[in-house]
């Protein structure tokens, strides 16, 4: 057989054999060292999206900054863009748990490799740096948007905690039905808990589609050409469901 070598690490014995132990750990070291710039990306993006998308609902709640739910949902669905094209090279850009457990359940190969098990780790890790790089954002937007956050609860007599004062909390956090509709004919019991499982688990299953279809290799609506555009589809994709 011939072994053809570049690495110093790879070289021949005294007995004309050939030492591939040294190949087989920098490859090792070469494959640790992306994993852990594909869960820096990970967290990077994931802050990028809370920055934008939550800050973006933070201004809108508190100071009218954004006319309407769409022009929230366009942010929204900016930031998610923007996170894609400044991680996806690192870590394919998975920045939600729902994504990375697809990815896991369908294309497991795609981002983690065959063996089931190491890849069920990476996963969990891709989750908890996704996490992590969330509740940053989440205190990054309070640091910003404290004070302004405070003087909407004193203008509109909000005691944190208080009945009401979800009106305020919801800048980070989902609430059903929408405290925001104070003058709507929509009473805290017209939306269950059920309903409100269903329809994000709806809205996650079009995304996770119109992603998995975007980025499949096979897809020939997309040219060479047209791959660029996948981060602005799947933001738009976000956008418009933030929207419904």
């Amino acid at each position: 057989a011939f072994i053809t070598c570049r690495s110093s690490a790879c070289r021949s014995d005294d007995n004309g054999g050939v030492n591939g132990g040294g190949s087989h750990d920098h490859k090792e070291s070469l494959d640790l060292r992306k994993f852990r710039r594909a869960l820096l990306a990970e967290a990077l993006g994931t802050f990028i999206i809370v920055i934008f998308g939550v800050g973006s609902v933070v201004t809108a709640v508190t100071t009218g900054a954004q006319a309407g739910i769409w022009q929230v949902a366009v942010v929204w669905g900016f930031g998610v863009t923007l996170a894609i094209l400044c991680t996806a090279e690192a870590s394919g850009a998975h920045l939600n748990p729902a994504v990375t457990m697809a990815f896991l359940l369908v294309r497991q190969n795609d981002s983690f490799g065959y063996q089931k098990t190491h890849a069920s780790i990476k996963a969990l890790l891709y989750v908890a740096a996704q996490m992590s790089g969330a509740i940053l954002g989440g205190v990054v937007n309070l640091a910003l948007f404290g004070e302004t956050i405070a003087a909407f609860e004193r203008l509109n007599n909000i005691e944190r905690g208080a009945s009401g004062s979800e009106r305020s909390a919801m800048v980070f956090g989902e609430y059903y039905p929408n405290p925001a509709f104070s003058d709507s004919p929509f009473k805290a019991g017209d939306v269950s808990t059920f309903q409100a499982m269903c329809i994000e688990a709806w809205g996650t299953c079009v995304l996770c589609f119109v992603i998995f279809v975007l980025t499949h290799p096979r897809n020939p609506v997309l040219g060479e050409n047209s791959r660029p555009m996948v981060p602005y589809f799947i933001g738009f994709t976000v956008a418009c469901l933030i929207s419904l």
